[in-house]
């Protein structure tokens, strides 16, 4: 520590983020932490690691210097296997299932090809293919039958995917975004509709959807997460599941985000979903 205040480390390739630069200038400008960047592909710091490490970035490379910090003995939020859990659709599509939560019907194909002749013996009802691993940038697309997925897969890239069947919805996918103990959400235009992307502002959702995010939090072992939610006629249903989101817009965030790296960094609690 440094006059007896604690190290709060960054893994980040983009210390300038919103919710990052925000959660920086609670800590520092109020004395309460010494706040350090650490990118990605760095290697191990020299000395003793800080008490705690925001792992904001989900690269390969961020992963594997998260478990080294950790063998080094510092906390890391969210841990390393927690993170990397999470990109991988399929796993994350059998924990949520194994564990009862509503999470949208999965399957997984290595390869286009697969994929093609896979979704071809199915109902020709719609269906949503993305990329196996979650990354930016990566794939989504609604495709309406088998013809279509044929077509999709004789031009797109080799591989990993996984498709899920289309659930009815109102068009906006709920992103609940969790940080420690505070839920905060949001109504995103689906990546599948027209106008794609547009965001309102915070929303209200009935407790019955905080006790499912929080659940999800869970099984998962995240401390700072986002749930993307349906709503259907069915009820609720979980559709994919992000280690460190942006938490975008959100009134608080901050404050929530520098109280949890304070109180793992002090050693006053474990995260809460450990």
């Amino acid at each position: 520590m440094s006059a007896g205040r604690p190290r709060v480390g960054l893994i980040t390739p983009d210390p300038g983020h919103p919710l990052l630069a925000a959660t920086t200038a609670l800590l520092t400008g109020s004395g309460q932490a010494v706040v350090e960047t650490l990118a990605p592909d760095a290697g191990l710091p020299a000395g003793e690691p800080a008490a705690v490490y925001l792992l904001k970035s989900r690269t390969p490379q961020a992963i594997r210097l998260a478990r080294a910090l950790e063998a080094a003995g510092a906390a890391v939020l969210n841990s390393a296997a927690a993170t990397a859990r999470c990109q991988d659709r399929t796993a994350m599509a059998a924990d949520a299932r194994r564990a009862g939560l509503p999470f949208v019907p999965t399957r997984s194909y290595a390869s286009a090809a697969e994929l093609a002749a896979g979704e071809g013996e199915m109902a020709a009802g719609p269906v949503v293919v993305k990329s196996r691993r979650s990354a930016k940038g990566d794939v989504v697309v609604r495709l309406d039958g088998p013809a279509a997925v044929r077509e999709f897969a004789a031009s797109a890239p080799p591989g990993p995917y996984v498709a899920q069947d289309f659930v009815p919805n109102d068009g906006w996918d709920h992103k609940l975004w969790v940080i420690g103990p505070q839920v905060f959400a949001a109504l995103r235009r689906s990546e599948l509709a027209a106008s794609a992307g547009t965001f309102t502002g915070s929303v209200d959702i009935p407790d019955a959807w905080r006790d499912l995010v929080r659940r999800t939090g869970e099984v998962f072992g995240l401390d700072v997460y986002g749930v993307d939610v349906l709503a259907t006629p069915a009820g609720p249903v979980v559709v994919d599941v992000n280690a460190f989101p942006g938490v975008r817009d959100q009134a608080g965030a901050p404050e929530a985000l520098a109280a949890l790296a304070l109180r793992a960094a002090r050693g006053l609690t474990a995260a809460p979903n450990r």
